[in-house]
């Protein structure tokens, strides 16, 4: 059964619910925050008079108003709610205005004062690992003996890769509305991909147990990891002043603020060492990631850990030392970002086959085929894999006649002196399950009423992704009822609680099957209820679209009958199922384990075509090849793919992000900070559903499809960097994304120094 987003209809009418389109209640406040001006320093005055004295504002909070702890760091608890006597980046929180309106709350944040004693301020992460400025220890993934196995190979290469951040650009910022209930608890609708953190911190903020802090998300006008953690303050706020004021407090960030104070995608810098032999088998590999993670760990160490995890990327290597530093830095806390890690690491090892193959004379594909991982093979991590890697790499080959395309190229670019075509492969493994272990776990709630409908509550968030029509199409499937019986309530702590947040592409697993398993429980009981009153076995029983069937015969009973008789006789319809991935595991003492419930393959061939004057570019086409598994939904998977792969193409082109010196965020506004439009996406997208048999824990076997694609994109910087080396083949273009067209323009004219 598959079926359309449940959520389309009311989107396209525009009748869709989002924070913002919840009325407010009579005496609603508003708030506003005073972000420190200074990256780094400490507090010697805070002058709040002149803007206390403003008319229509209530009241002015600071760190001393907080009843229980100033403190909402995740992994690490090392970043307070407000600020005390030490402001760690530019835009950090010190004061929290609450007024009237939003225009006198924000008009207040002006008139706050501040002087700062100016500290050192980094912004480079390798600065802060060379002075010890870590926000976790370093981490090693080790396989076999990378030093001795690089003595041993034909061909070795070094090299530099850099990787910036990028902007989350939901089109709904952050916000939250909380509104005072009765026996001192509390009710926030919050835009957060993580309600129960939200909830966590909230209560030890405010000095409160867990069960008076209810959090209510309906939808995110989108996430993309930038509201897992990074939403927490924002409610918290919210709910300090509606705790102290008892009234309700709503605040809604405006863009720019939004930008300038969250964080982003992790910018890395890492240094690279491949060892090959003559047969173009990597033998031995060494990779240093030095992590931009901010001012506070956030989901920085986490980040840290997935690319590790995916440092090696589709290929088997049997000597790796991989090394992982989270360097504490004085701009806003990095966080999470769709691919959580695995696309930094992802892009070095690229990196390094590319240089290798540009010294050897050969095509970077052809190291890239020699060494993509088998089902058997083990990373560095200790998982041996069950791979689909050569199938999507075969397939793409056939399906898309690369040969005659690689030919087409040699004939335009011998053709052309203005105009270069570049041509990349990216092959793509990616892991499925968060690699913090204790996570795995979900929990549904599900209800049939006597008239036959259900009602579904989980611990997933929409944010677009089409989660809630895949619930309810579980739903659906195993009841076999149809999908307009069913309704998706709003995720809410009180209803399901201890979630994991919606991210790591698991939500659909996760709790996909814990809704299988409570609908499954409720099945059991209607079909022996149905088995009594048609006297036969329970075996005998059932139920296919609303009707119950006696040995696969009509038995005269519907759906709607059976519900209600076995209602009347007492039969439970009601059922919380929980689910928790099985033979998952990871010792972080020896960094080995079993960490992901599955992977998921791909291949992609990006053809592109660069101005050779201007250093424009457009990308022709991108052909994919993606293991799906066995699809629940193509239609909204397509839709993963597609919009997963600009993304990563935005990441390697334009999305350029930009601190000076001083930690300030240059790159501020949708004037400053461009993503892709319709004039800037693949001309042409092929994407081929390939049919696998492999079994898997996906729920239906319908593999994870929110992250996967987006390193898909990393193959466009490739093929443009191809097209440069078409043009100028000595050119001194390095590994440094994203590929700007002014970094096209440089690399096209530059040429290396001779040595």
């Amino acid at each position: 059964m598959s079926i359309r987003n449940i959520d389309s209809f009311t989107h396209t009418r525009g009748e869709s619910i989002y924070l913002d389109d919840i009325p407010v209640i009579a005496g609603t406040l508003y708030a506003a925050v005073f972000g420190s001006p200074v990256a780094h320093g400490r507090i010697l005055k805070l002058d709040l008079a002149e803007a206390s004295a403003m008319e229509g504002v209530v009241r002015i909070f600071t760190y001393k108003d907080v009843p229980g702890k100033n403190q909402i760091g995740g992994i690490v608890p090392d970043e307070p709610l407000l600020a005390e006597d030490i402001v760690d980046f530019n835009g950090m929180p010190v004061a929290l205005v609450v007024a009237e309106s939003q225009e006198i709350a924000h008009a207040a944040v002006k008139k706050i004062r501040i002087d700062i004693e100016q500290h050192e301020i980094i912004t480079d992460p390798r600065v802060a690992q060379s002075k010890g400025q870590l926000l976790v220890p370093p981490r090693k993934f080790k396989i076999g003996d990378s030093d001795t196995a690089f003595k041993q190979c034909r061909f070795v290469f070094e090299g530099i890769a850099e990787t910036n951040g990028q902007e989350h650009l939901y089109i709904e910022t952050q916000g939250a509305y909380a509104v005072p209930a009765e026996n001192n608890a509390i009710k926030v609708y919050s835009s957060t991909q993580g309600p129960t953190a939200v909830q966590k911190h909230m209560a030890a903020v405010l000095g409160i147990p867990m069960h008076r802090v209810e959090i209510d998300t309906t939808r995110l006008g989108g996430g993309f990891g930038g509201k897992e953690d990074q939403a927490t303050a924002w409610a918290v706020f919210c709910a300090l002043a509606a705790w102290h004021l008892k009234k309700p407090v709503k605040y809604s960030l405006h863009r720019m603020e939004d930008m300038r104070m969250t964080g982003k995608r992790n910018p890395y810098s890492s240094d690279f060492k491949i060892g090959l032999d003559e047969h173009l088998k990597i033998i031995a590999y060494e990779a240093t990631f030095y992590q931009n993670g901010g001012a506070a760990a956030d989901l920085s160490p986490a980040v840290l850990e997935r690319t590790l995890f995916h440092c090696t990327n589709s290929y088997y290597i049997p000597n790796v030392t991989a090394t992982a530093y989270s360097c504490k830095t004085n701009l806003p806390p990095n966080t999470a970002f769709r691919g959580f890690g695995g696309p930094q690491g992802m892009f070095v090892i690229e990196a390094a086959i590319a240089k290798a193959a540009e010294a050897l004379g050969v095509t970077a594909s052809e190291i890239q085929q020699k060494n993509l991982v088998k089902t058997g093979d083990e990373f560095p991590y200790g998982q041996k894999m069950v791979s689909e890697a050569a199938e999507c790499w075969d397939k793409a080959i056939s399906l898309y006649d690369v040969q005659e395309l690689k030919n087409d190229i040699a004939v335009f670019n011998a053709s052309n002196s203005l105009y270069k075509k570049g041509i990349s492969f990216m092959p793509i493994c990616f892991g499925i399950s968060f690699t913090k272990i204790l996570m795995n776990q979900a929990r549904a709630l599900v209800h049939v009423y006597m008239d036959g409908s259900v009602n579904l509550s989980t611990g997933a968030v929409e944010m677009g992704q089409g989660v809630n029509t895949k619930m309810l199409q579980v739903a659906a499937t195993v009841f076999s009822i149809s999908p307009d019986k069913v309704k998706l309530s709003s995720t809410n702590t009180y209803r399901i609680a201890n979630t994991s947040p919606s991210a790591a592409s698991a939500t659909a697993d996760l709790n996909g099957k814990a809704v299988q398993i409570a609908c499954e429980q409720i099945l059991e009981r209607l079909k022996a209820s149905a088995a009594e009153q048609l006297n036969c076995n329970v075996s005998a029983i059932e139920i296919k679209e609303e009707a119950v069937l006696v040995n696969g015969r009509p038995s005269g009973l519907s759906w709607n009958e059976l519900v209600l008789s076995s209602y009347l006789k007492r039969v439970n319809l009601s059922e919380h199922g929980h689910y928790a991935t099985p033979g998952i595991h990871f010792d972080n003492t020896i960094e080995k384990g079993h960490p992901f419930a599955y992977h998921v393959y791909g291949s992609a061939v990006t053809t592109v075509t660069v101005d050779c004057i201007r250093g424009t570019y457009e990308i022709d086409a991108v052909k994919l090849v993606h293991d799906f598994g066995t699809t629940m939904n193509p239609l909204i998977d397509r839709g993963q793919i597609e919009g997963g792969l600009v993304q990563g193409i935005g990441w390697m082109t334009m999305e350029e992000i930009v601190f000076d010196a001083e930690g300030r965020l240059r790159s501020n506004a949708l004037s400053t900070y461009k993503v892709p439009d319709i004039y800037s996406v693949p001309k042409e997208l092929d994407i081929h559903f390939l049919e696998t048999s492999n079994d898997n824990l996906a729920i239906f076997r319908s593999k994870a499809v929110g992250e996967p694609p987006l390193m898909y994109g990393i193959g466009t910087y490739f093929a443009l960097r191809n097209a440069v080396k078409a043009f100028n083949p000595s050119s001194d273009i390095g590994f440094s994304a994203p590929m700007t067209p002014e970094k096209v323009l440089m690399g096209l004219y530059s040429k290396k120094e001779n040595k």
